[in-house]
């Protein structure tokens, strides 16, 4: 044996000699390449690096290497370009000594790509693009009750989310500009990101945000307008010293319901202004009053005309549910366009309650104020499209006429909601000038829309500093970020993963920018935000991520605008592997997050400001009675894993009244606040956390509520915080996702479902958008808005409570976990589970969350049971959560039989939604048939698969069936203690005076003896 592997080592010694003098032998470019080849790819999946040439300069005593652009989508730091020169300095040193070595990649330095984040010192200040910060940026919301000095305040930034269903002129119907693949498209996928988290997490940081397409997800909308009065809506004006007259010029009229090719809204009316006034009391006033058609959240949009003496601060006043909130708008910039202010709820109808007013005080001398058009809502796409049919001309001896096309046709809207369309369509509708929106003159729309985005941010910036010999709406554009998601299959279900794209050279050729900043600076952007993504998802949920290439290449949205621009690609739609991570709303917060935090680094270092990341939500909410009518709030600060920065200052408690908004917030330092409530209203609350660069994403919502002459007092503990994406499964030939076993749970809601898979077989090859293969979806959903955990859940049980006659305080699951609350203090819980369940994210790398009874929680209802408690449980998988495993844990199983009393039957119990009160021992409750909601809907969310629960042991009866099947649907136990548990969520049933009653059935059985029955 010892001989044997004496042999082996012999011939491995000669072997490895052999390959030394052969690598020894090689042109040095080509060891330089293998080595180069070596140390990118351990950054990125990129393949053979080439040296395109190698030359040493005697008379400099310099080494030359020009490596191919490929390298260049490697992101360099400086410890990776000092192993790159170490690399090649061991290939030349000896041939070579003393050179001084010059890698090179597109005539750039590899040390000048390191982005100056990341420099230790001496920053390339050509590469410093910094926008004027201005003191009046173009909107302030002056009701909020925080300052911001170290984020985003003052920064005005350009932001898209890809496509969007546009006219396709060769097939002479609307479309998408991508396949519906895993039950999202492109154009709505990219939106569940942009809408729900970066813009509000942007706008958190004190950003004013510019978008191409709308962003309301409302599909009425109310215009009210100087010049079109509709007898429903009021526009009206209150004059004091100085008059509103009609303005010199054009401005917004509603004058069609469809527009075609190149007409222009904001060109077809008027617009009115004021002189400004200084005192309060010679203010003049206008007002618009919306008749709106439904309750609900509208996004309030104004417009106004900009002139040469406009006023730098037009006073803004939007009267609410939740009261009223001001802003100051700067009307030297974005005149005759639609300005966001904000997202507000309004009652039905129209009342002095719900409207917008603008006053032309101001501290300026000599200018005024401009008055047009109010918007409430997005509305449905109003842009008539049609094939572009060319005019032919024909000669007839001496004379040139024009032939009619052989066939017209009918101009047709889209007949979809506003947000869901292209930027080319909003931005007509926005009074964008044709030649930006339309640059192929409407022969093809396809075309039109990428194309107008770059343009647009150009016509943005036009005349500010960015841009100034551009004519344009003059607001001073910091950056621009493009945010799509790419296509492309692996296999094996590996991650595709993140690719960034940036363009050096403009359209002309030229590598600076309008204003002399060099176009590298969008590398250095690129480079930030790509790197933010990849470590940030690498922690927090797939160590294997991929981070792809950063391309300089020629795309119109990087290519044209004048500001530094990424285009992103997060991940592959089309792929498997990376949509099980794409459809969970935990992985779309962590990205957006991840992409906020890029932009403000880089916007930091290239206005030499310091940076505060904004605090995540704060946790362990509760309210309780800490005497009659006085409430304790407390919450406990989030700590974020990702970022150091992210630690809260302050704190802002918002409050609503009964079924009202919530108001414009309070600021508190401390992270507990006394309250004093009056008897006979429900006060809600949500917290933010504040520091110096923001503020973070809303709590969940808790109430509480004094009954005047209350029967007694229930604690509503919230136990469902769960969000994520549909169940998944994979094999060798077939993987997708169950929506039929598990939907997923929407943050707030969705808007990028189109529909469920139908096609879950690998090998189904794609043909045309119509018909992707692989991942193929429904798209009976496509443009609508399908609701989802709204964290609000605690006021609508609670409604139900006090319609019952008791008082109520609220908490979450997680500060009875950490012993904030001691629930024996309360003789009924109502613990709510909605569909909470474990969950996976994406590949099942990272242990599940959301366990409907976790260790401490079963420890303590087990300790509220035993000491005479009454416990009200409700959820989809309260059974099947615990009972469904492959080996159950003995513990679970214990608490859901011994403490519970019930024993789980089966999931996916019931399709139809319906449910019959059946008869029992217990007959506080009535029989009656309920209906929950078990389709997608905007109004709740809803209940795919509930379970089926049986009754167990003494005392414990079904009091609830399903009615395609009769499996029990909720199981009333008297003993010891009470419990009431049901396989399906109160919150989901649709009529509110059937969970109203419900209720009351419920506390009348707890009401009752224990260990009796009543006959």
């Amino acid at each position: 044996m010892r001989q044997y592997l004496k042999s082996i080592c012999i011939v491995l010694f000669f072997f490895l000699e052999a390959l030394s003098i052969s690598y020894g032998q090689k042109k040095p470019e080509v060891q330089i390449a293998d080595s180069l080849t070596l140390i990118a790819n351990s950054y990125i999946r990129i393949g053979r690096i080439n040296v395109l040439d190698f030359y040493a300069n005697a008379k400099t005593s310099t080494i030359h290497v020009v490596v191919n652009d490929k390298f260049g989508y490697v992101p360099f730091r400086p410890d990776n370009v000092k192993r790159i020169y170490n690399a090649i300095s061991k290939v030349v040193a000896k041939k070579y000594p003393d050179y001084t070595i010059v890698c090179q990649i597109d005539n750039r330095k590899i040390e000048d790509l390191i982005p100056n984040f990341y420099k230790p010192e001496l920053l390339d200040s050509a590469r410093l693009f910094s926008a004027p910060v201005l003191s009046s940026p173009l909107v302030r919301n002056m009701s909020r009750p925080f300052n911001i000095s170290e984020g985003l305040q003052n920064r005005h930034i350009a932001l898209w989310q890809s496509h969007g269903k546009y006219f396709d002129q060769k097939q002479s119907r609307w479309v998408w500009q991508r396949a519906r693949v895993f039950q999202v498209v492109e154009d709505l996928y990219t939106q569940s990101y942009v809408l729900p988290y970066l813009v509000p997490m942007l706008e958190n940081a004190g950003a004013n945000v510019l978008l191409p397409r709308e962003r309301d997800t409302q599909t009425n909308e109310v215009i009210v307008d100087n010049d079109i009065r509709d007898g429903l809506s009021r526009y009206r004006e209150q004059n004091d010293q100085k008059r509103w007259k009609k303005g010199d010029g054009t401005g917004f009229a509603n004058t069609k319901d469809v527009y075609s090719q190149g007409e222009n809204p904001f060109r077809l009316g008027t617009f009115r202004e004021a002189p400004v006034v200084h005192n309060a009391d010679d203010v003049s006033r206008v007002e618009w009053v919306p008749n709106i058609p439904q309750e609900g959240r509208y996004a309030v949009y104004v417009s106004y005309k900009t002139l040469s003496n406009s006023a730098a601060d037009a006073h803004y006043t939007v009267y609410h549910k939740g009261g009223k909130t001001e802003f100051v708008v700067n009307q030297t910039m974005n005149g005759g366009t639609w300005l966001y202010l904000g997202h507000f709820n309004f009652d039905k109808g129209r009342s002095n309650d719900d409207r917008v007013v603008l006053a032309n005080l101001s501290s300026e001398e000599g200018k005024v104020v401009t008055a047009d058009a109010v918007k409430f809502g997005g509305g449905m796409g109003n842009i008539a499209r049609s094939p572009f049919v060319p005019v032919v001309a024909s000669v007839t001896g001496d004379s040139l006429s024009a032939v009619k096309p052989p066939v017209v046709y009918e101009p047709e809207i889209s007949r979809y909601p506003r947000f869901t369309e292209g930027a080319r369509y909003w931005l007509q509708w926005a009074g964008i000038p044709d030649s930006i929106y339309s640059r192929t003159g409407g022969q093809n729309d396809y075309s039109d829309d990428f194309q107008s985005r770059g343009f647009w941010v150009n016509y943005l910036a036009g005349g500010s500093k960015v841009a100034p010999d551009r004519k344009g709406l003059n607001v001073p554009i910091d950056l621009a970020l493009a945010f799509h998601s790419d296509a492309g299959v692996s296999l094996k279900d590996s991650i595709i993963g993140t690719l960034g794209i940036y363009t050096v050279q403009n359209s002309q050729g030229k590598t600076t920018f309008e204003n002399g900043v060099s176009r590298w600076t969008s590398r250095d952007l690129t480079d930030i935000v790509q790197t933010q993504i990849v470590n940030d998802i690498r922690r927090k949920f797939a160590p294997e991520w991929v981070r792809r290439d950063m391309w300089n290449k020629s795309y119109s949205e990087s290519r044209v605008p004048e500001v530094p621009t990424m285009l992103l690609e997060l991940l592959s739609h089309q792929n498997f592997a990376d949509m099980r991570y794409g459809l969970d709303p935990r992985f779309r917060f962590t990205v957006s997050r991840s992409v906020y935090k890029g932009l403000l680094r880089f916007l930091s270092l290239t206005n030499h400001t310091d940076y505060v990341v904004q605090p995540l939500p704060v946790e362990q909410f509760s309210c309780r009675f800490v005497e009659h009518n006085k409430l304790e709030v407390h919450w406990v600060a989030a700590t974020d894993s990702l970022e150091p920065t992210a630690k809260p200052d302050q704190y802002v408690i918002y409050t609503r009244v009964d079924n009202g908004d919530f108001d414009n917030g309070v600021l508190v330092n401390s992270d507990r606040l006394n309250i004093t409530i009056p008897s006979g209203k429900i006060y809600s609350f949500k917290v933010t956390a504040v520091n110096k660069g923001g503020e973070s994403f809303p709590s969940e919502i808790l109430s509480a509520y004094r009954a005047p002459n209350e029967k007694g007092e229930v604690m509503i503990v919230n136990g469902f915080d769960r969000v994520s994406g549909p169940e998944s499964f994979r094999s060798d030939t077939c993987a997708g996702f169950r929506n039929e076993r598990d939907a997923g749970v929407p943050y707030q809601s969705e808007i990028s479902y189109v529909g469920s898979q139908y096609d879950f077989k690998r090998t189904s090859p794609w043909v045309t958008d119509d018909a992707p293969g692989f991942g193929a979806s429904h798209a009976n959903y496509e443009g609508k808005v399908i609701a989802g955990n709204t964290f609000d859940y605690p006021y609508l049980h609670g409604k139900a409570i006090k319609a019952a006659g008791y008082s109520f305080v609220s908490c979450s699951e997680k500060s009875v976990l950490n012993s904030d609350i001691d629930l024996t203090q309360y003789k009924v819980v109502d613990l709510i589970l909605g569909k909470q369940k474990q969950t996976f994210v994406g590949n099942a790398k990272k242990a599940p969350d959301f366990k409907t009874f976790p260790l401490a929680l079963q420890q303590s209802l087990q300790t509220f049971c035993v000491r005479g408690g009454n416990l009200l449980v409700s959820g989809a998988y309260i059974g099947s959560d615990m009972g469904e495993a492959l080996h159950p844990l003995r513990e679970d199983v214990s608490f859901m039989e011994n403490v519970l009393k019930f024993k789980f039957r089966t999931s996916q119990a019931s399709v139809c939604g319906n449910v019959r009160i059946v008869n029992s021992p217990y007959k506080s409750f009535k029989k009656d048939d309920l209906t929950y909601f078990d389709e997608p809907n905007a109004t709740s969310y809803y209940v795919e698969s509930p379970d089926a629960i049986d009754p167990l042991g003494e005392g414990s009866y079904t009091i609830c069936r399903y009615a395609e099947n009769n499996s029990s649907a909720a199981v009333a136990y008297s003993g010891a203690y009470k419990t009431c548990c049901f396989g399906f969520p109160l919150e989901t049933i649709q009529l509110e005076r059937d969970r109203t009653e419900l209720m009351e059935s419920v506390l009348s059985f707890f009401a009752g003896t224990p260990g009796t029955v009543k006959k």
